[in-house]
């Protein structure tokens, strides 16, 4: 694995996506295990990606150390520890591919809801939903978080109607996932998916890693907020396009 140039273009390609999603280009980094999973097992992938996820999250958590929701936070991180439970005590009877099917349906649909009420740059009233309500998509981010790191899209769902400034959006989504990554590792290390060849692996791309993060929040700190979501809501129609694709055509 280590020696193969097609592994290793997708893994630069994997975590160059992950990192920008870590600084501050949310849903991004769902793509990172099925980019990966094209030269090497979707498993392996996941167990290659989650310490190098855990790097970038010092790197983005750092950079917006100033910049978060607590109320968020602490409404969410319960559920998206029960969800990652779950993930793990389902690892070995779960469907994955019609979870994926699911959570690219809702993702699209709801990425095309929000970009056309908020066309032509309309000023849409902020969702004031309650705490528990987050509680409840924390369970869905835990999940998918669990089973194939792809937590964004319920985390988007419910945070981005918001309307956050979108630097403590991208904090609250940092320190979020920088809590959820490292409650994953006990799971990861009971399925035995941290092998010495995915950590060496992993420990080669973390340059990669962190130079790419970075690069992520020198760019969202330069983008318009104005701007923000639109772009938030068009990455999420494309992952929940290819998430879609991806969960449809493994079950066919």
């Amino acid at each position: 694995m280590l020696h193969d140039p097609w592994f290793i273009l997708a893994a630069v390609v994997s975590v160059t996506l992950v990192g920008l999603a870590k600084g501050g280009f949310a849903g991004l980094g769902a793509l990172g295990t099925p980019v990966m999973a094209l030269a090497i097992s979707p498993v392996a992938a996941a167990g290659i990606l989650l310490p190098i996820l855990i790097v970038q999250d010092v790197v983005s958590v750092w950079s917006f150390r100033h910049s978060w929701d607590r109320w968020i936070v602490a409404w969410m991180l319960p559920g998206a520890l029960l969800g990652v439970a779950l993930g793990w005590g389902f690892a070995e009877v779960l469907p994955v591919s019609a979870v994926l099917t699911a959570l690219g349906a809702i993702t699209l649909v709801f990425g095309v809801w929000r970009l056309w009420t908020e066309r032509g740059g309309r000023d849409v009233a902020a969702s004031n939903s309650p705490g528990w309500v987050g509680s409840l998509f924390g369970v869905a981010m835990g999940f998918t978080s669990q089973v194939a790191h792809a937590g964004a899209p319920p985390f988007q769902i419910w945070v981005g109607p918001r309307r956050l400034p979108h630097l403590t959006y991208v904090g609250t989504s940092s320190v979020t996932f920088a809590v959820l990554n490292w409650a994953k590792v006990p799971a990861y290390i009971a399925l035995g998916e941290f092998t010495t060849e995915n950590l060496t692996a992993s420990a080669m791309l973390v340059p990669v890693a962190i130079a790419s993060t970075l690069a992520g929040v020198w760019l969202v700190r330069r983008i318009d907020p104005a701007r923000f979501y639109g772009l938030m809501y068009g990455l999420m129609v494309l992952l929940g396009g290819k998430l879609l694709w991806d969960g449809l055509g493994a079950l066919v």
